[in-house]
């Protein structure tokens, strides 16, 4: 996978978010160099006339149950699906229901692989929190740029650099993130029709 490696890169992802204090921050972000060439990436499918590209929109913060780890880009999508179906497992056992769509945040990337804290949001803390690998946390909120990617996970590279083009455009100021919310379940979903929806959010007032 080269999307996150040659764009995400661009911006230093970094867990710079303040998440609330249940979620843990992720590490340092690694130093990147750029990558070798890469294959032809594979083409989004075309944007609906209604898609957001580069509206300003505020996002919710939300208490959500979430996994962080680390995964090549060889393995990329697999790894954040198989941390999903963990986490609807634990929400199956207690008996709760997912309050809105998936969510990944790519906290580190390097030319090997990148570190992750994938979730689904729910309407409360558990009574009986998770314990091991998952945990609960408030996922990011505030100002942010929203942008529509229709398509698989692999063509995504093509999304992210119309993004920094249209960041650059615009000249504004961002933090040092991305988050995807998969409007469509990446568990059932064919790969070739996902759709979801990324956030940048913008550099708050020091």
């Amino acid at each position: 996978m080269a999307r996150l490696q040659r764009t995400l890169t661009a911006f230093c992802i970094a867990a710079a978010f303040g998440l609330q204090p249940l979620l843990a921050r992720a590490e340092a972000p690694a130093t990147t160099t750029p990558p070798p060439a890469q294959t032809p990436q594979a083409t989004p499918a075309p944007a609906a006339p209604s898609d957001p590209f580069g509206e300003e929109v505020t996002l919710e913060a939300k208490t959500f149950v979430y996994m962080k780890g680390k995964a090549t880009w060889e393995t990329a999508f697999e790894t954040l699906v198989d941390a999903l179906k963990s986490i609807n497992g634990y929400l199956d056992k207690q008996n709760i229901k997912p309050s809105g769509q998936a969510i990944v945040i790519y906290t580190e990337t390097d030319d090997a692989g990148f570190r992750y804290q994938a979730g689904l949001p729910i309407a409360e803390v558990p009574k009986n929190p998770p314990r091991g690998d998952l945990a609960v946390g408030k996922s990011p909120g505030g100002k942010t740029v929203k942008f529509v990617h229709r398509g698989s996970y692999d063509s995504m590279d093509t999304t992210y650099e119309a993004i920094t083009n249209r960041l650059d455009e615009k000249r504004l100021e961002t933090e040092d993130m991305f988050i995807e919310e998969y409007v469509t379940d990446p568990i059932k979903t064919p790969a070739d029709k996902l759709v979801v929806n990324i956030y940048v959010p913008l550099k708050q007032q020091r």
